[in-house]
């Protein structure tokens, strides 16, 4: 396949907004980001679609809600506003893109019970748009008795195809993952642990922010080693790969009664700790440790993963990538794969039985032909 212009589109269980990412691909070995918009949400449409993550915890399965379908709705204009201040910013058209990658939102991830809801309605973003949009990128994995995440690892092995193997590329959103890549290009990838989850929740329950900005409050407190011991005694952590969590797997419990700085230090080493325990079960050390996600602008976090890691955590923007866009880029990278037929996830990355592509395509009537 020849190189195409794509989108990619993302939300986060951190529920901070949409990125959005421009790039050129050709779904293979060719990348060249070339724009990158991100939009911040509302404190309505943020609670609107916390509201929707919880409730769809409470069922047994995917189906309707009016709560959820309202969160879908509201989801999927908010990501058509984001895909014009793209375009407008890059000085493109939508004629002269591909198609988009559209992640939606995850509301619950249940590989152990056969589902996995991503809501955000591609058909009406394909209209929205004029153009072409591959969602529900996770559906297939799991029904095919895959965890359906992580996603990423493919495009990780893309941006990393010029350094020296084995590289481990951890991604620290709500949830944290990592990939690892051999020399021979292998692919193992898994959920390490909550990541900014439980700190975030932490932050805004002690303080009303949304994120622990710069790691400050951590870096006043004190990690209360025996709660911490007692969080990392959790068999999850010993499982093999391939595995995967959701945001809610884990709580506060733990740390109630902490004072503020006190809890936000014993999470945010958590977390440190969590990375650590994950590297232990590659079957070979990586050479370097690259991160990107919005924990890597937590220096305290960063700190304590180099200590806990025993290898310096590098942001991405080391080996010249933009660290905020690049589940966005990831995404749209996955959509041009999907167009061509090309895998996006693997046995070692979701435990897919083999090599698996996913989506659904959606294209806009005016342009279906």
């Amino acid at each position: 396949m020849t190189a195409v212009l794509a989108i990619g589109l993302m939300s986060g269980t951190s529920l901070d907004g949409i990125d959005a990412a421009l790039i050129e691909t050709d779904g293979r070995d060719h990348v060249r980001p070339l724009a990158f918009h991100g939009a911040a949400y509302a404190d309505a449409d943020r609670a609107l679609l916390a509201e929707a993550a919880r409730l769809a915890l409470t069922m047994p399965r995917p189906g309707a809600e009016p709560v959820i379908a309202r969160a879908e709705a509201r989801l999927t204009a908010l990501h058509a506003v984001a895909v014009d201040a793209l375009l407008a910013q890059a000085g493109r058209s939508a004629d002269e893109i591909a198609v988009i990658g559209f992640h939606g939102q995850t509301i619950a991830h249940r590989p152990d019970r056969g589902w996995t809801w991503q809501i955000g309605d591609g058909a009406r973003l394909a209209e929205a748009t004029g153009i072409a949009v591959v969602n529900d990128l996770r559906s297939a994995d799991v029904a095919a008795g895959g965890q359906g995440a992580p996603l990423l690892p493919v495009y990780h092995r893309a941006l990393c195809a010029s350094l020296p193997r084995p590289i481990a590329v951890l991604n620290l959103g709500g949830v944290g993952n990592v990939t690892w890549i051999g020399e021979g290009d292998e692919l193992i990838a898994f959920d390490t642990g909550p990541a900014n989850g439980l700190i975030d929740d932490w932050v805004a329950q002690a303080n009303g922010a949304r994120f622990d900005a710069g790691g400050a409050l951590a870096a006043q407190g004190r990690v209360d080693a025996t709660i911490l011991d007692a969080m990392l005694d959790n068999p999850w952590f010993d499982l093999p790969p391939p595995k995967s969590l959701d945001r809610g797997d884990f709580d506060l419990g733990p740390v109630r009664g902490l004072a503020a700085a006190d809890g936000a230090a014993t999470l945010t080493r958590f977390t440190a700790e969590t990375v650590a325990l994950a590297l232990r079960l590659l079957p070979e050390p990586a050479r370097r440790l690259i991160v990107a996600g919005g924990g890597r602008h937590n220096p305290t976090l960063m700190a304590m993963l180099a200590d806990a890691c025993g290898l310096p955590a590098e942001p991405i923007e080391a080996i010249g990538w933009n660290g905020d866009a690049t589940e966005a880029e990831g995404f749209a990278y996955m959509a041009v794969r999907t167009l061509a037929g090309l895998p996006i996830s693997f046995p070692g990355t979701t435990g897919a039985p083999h090599p698996l592509s996913g989506g659904v395509l959606r294209r806009p009537r005016e342009r279906a032909a």
